[in-house]
């Protein structure tokens, strides 16, 4: 396990929502120019990584509690199925099943999507408002182990500046995880 602590230099704030089109475990396509809510929220992530997996609650809790404000979230699984058997599109599908995840939990086997965005780490969270210009990249929040001990909730903060309109209060945070695995 390689950790990350750094944000990505692809994409920097202001800049337009990366083009894709990914199959997803539901069975759907997910198409990034076919997404209308106000507010995207995509998230590099994966199976095996224990940020991943810390995170992972946190994460539907957050998109639970936004899904009624014009919030989509989209998970993308960028790593390399081959050598990471455990991230596979078919052990992806389970964990979406066995978590109940709400949203759409999408496969990028060519990792194209992921060096689109930058993506370094799982998670790297992407936040994109109405007119799909990234305004926030980085962490969840400021601390993976124990979440009663948050100080920063980045993420969430974000989300619920757009929500009203605003600003979010940081724009980037260094995303902590562990890297994503690329193709050999």
């Amino acid at each position: 396990m390689v950790l990350i602590n750094d944000n990505s230099t692809v994409l920097s704030i202001e800049d337009k929502l990366p083009r894709f089109s990914l199959p997803a475990t539901d069975g759907m396509t997910v198409e990034s120019g076919m997404i209308k809510d106000p507010v995207l929220v995509v998230v590099f992530t994966c199976n095996h990584c224990p940020y991943a997996q810390a995170y992972e609650g946190r994460l539907i809790e957050i998109a639970k509690h936004v899904e009624q404000e014009g919030v989509q979230f989209v998970l993308i699984n960028s790593n390399a199925a081959e050598q990471y058997p455990e991230d596979s599109f078919d052990q992806m599908k389970v964990k979406h099943n066995e978590n109940g995840y709400p949203f759409p939990y999408c496969f990028d086997e060519s990792q194209e999507v992921a060096k689109a965005f930058g993506a370094l780490c799982t998670p790297h969270c992407f936040v994109f408002d109405e007119k799909r210009t990234l305004q926030y990249k980085g962490r969840v929040d400021d601390n993976w182990k124990d979440p009663s001990a948050v100080t920063e909730h980045n993420l969430r903060d974000a989300i619920a500046a757009l929500v009203k309109g605003e600003e979010p209060p940081v724009h980037e945070a260094n995303a902590i995880g562990c890297s994503i695995k690329w193709k050999e």
